[in-house]
């Protein structure tokens, strides 16, 4: 098969792999097209270090061509998205069986933008926030594939009012279509809030993005940290000062979910895609990048250059 592998110096290529065999749990799925997102960007920066050469991605849609023991044969030819440790970028992937998530009629190409980035983006608002209804939530990357469905499932859960910040206006303009009452630039935030404290802060920067977030929320706000785009720096939070305002600081792993309680992240994937499957939520696939063409695609993401969500072709 062919399959896209990065090598020790750092260079993406195109070479022939022997397709790989289910194990146990698992699904072997032949691949339509991987979706693109921030984790491709950090084991091409080093920051998630894996043994080269290395075959890329993360998340797939296509069809089950074969199945692993304790997997029912019958899903075999099953259209499905799929969430994966690695070797997406390539015609056929490995999948635990419970992380590949039948899609019914939806397109397979929007199916791959679902990505990790949907049940996340699901989660921050309704398992790990649990925004009410009236609450005012802040979204920090809110023209990313996450921050852009973050806020649609904000309104859902009932928000009185969603702010975003992004890195430039052009980020902006492209967020302005998602819901969001307001977009801050980067650099204006927090100065740019005025009086406002959001009940609800989204935060996968860190550094002192984290820290002036913890600072201005409301009563009994909560902050979600779920990623650390800054480069690493510690936050210091007073538990007693959080204690005296009622607020929390949380955070939000979804790879560890994904080892620790799999049926909990596939059943949040599932609420997600149902959304969309209906309408109710909008995914937005923006870019769409041939096999070979996996470099551009992690460098767009990597500066910027990416809204929403970008896929790989690969059949």
């Amino acid at each position: 098969m062919k399959a896209v592998v990065l090598d020790a110096d750092d260079h993406y290529r195109v070479a022939e792999r022997d397709e790989p065999v289910p194990g146990p749990g698992q699904v072997a799925i032949r691949v339509a097209y991987a979706g693109i997102q921030w984790g491709d960007a950090m084991v091409r920066a080093g920051r998630f270090p894996v043994p080269r050469p290395f075959v890329p991605g993360f998340e797939a849609s296509g069809r089950i061509v074969a199945v692993g023991e304790g997997v029912d044969p019958r899903r075999v030819g099953e259209a499905v998205t799929a969430l994966t440790t690695s070797g997406a970028c390539a015609e056929v992937v490995l999948a635990p069986a419970a992380l590949a998530l039948d899609i019914g009629d939806l397109p397979l190409r929007t199916a791959a933008g679902l990505g990790w980035g949907a049940p996340t983006a699901y989660d921050l608002i309704n398992t790990v926030a649990r925004v009410l209804p009236g609450e005012n939530v802040l979204i920090h990357a809110a023209a990313g594939s996450v921050g852009t469905l973050a806020a649609q499932f904000a309104r859902l859960a009932g928000a009185r009012r969603v702010v975003g910040v992004v890195g430039t206006a052009e980020r902006a303009a492209y967020a302005g279509q998602f819901g969001y009452d307001r977009l801050l630039l980067r650099e204006e935030f927090p100065a740019g809030l005025d009086e406002e404290r959001p009940d609800v802060v989204l935060d996968p920067v860190g550094g002192p993005t984290r820290t002036a977030g913890l600072e201005r929320l409301a009563a009994h706000g909560r902050l979600v940290a779920y990623g650390s785009l800054a480069p690493h720096e510690p936050v210091l939070a007073d538990a007693n000062d959080l204690l005296g305002r009622g607020a929390s600081l949380l955070t939000y792993n979804s790879n560890l979910l994904a080892r620790t309680d799999p049926e909990r992240l596939a059943d949040s994937a599932r609420r997600a895609l149902g959304h969309i499957a209906e309408g109710a939520v909008r995914l937005d696939i923006t870019a769409e990048y041939a096999l070979g063409d996996l470099d551009l695609a992690v460098r767009h993401l990597a500066e910027g250059v990416t809204h929403g969500k970008s896929v790989l072709r690969v059949a």
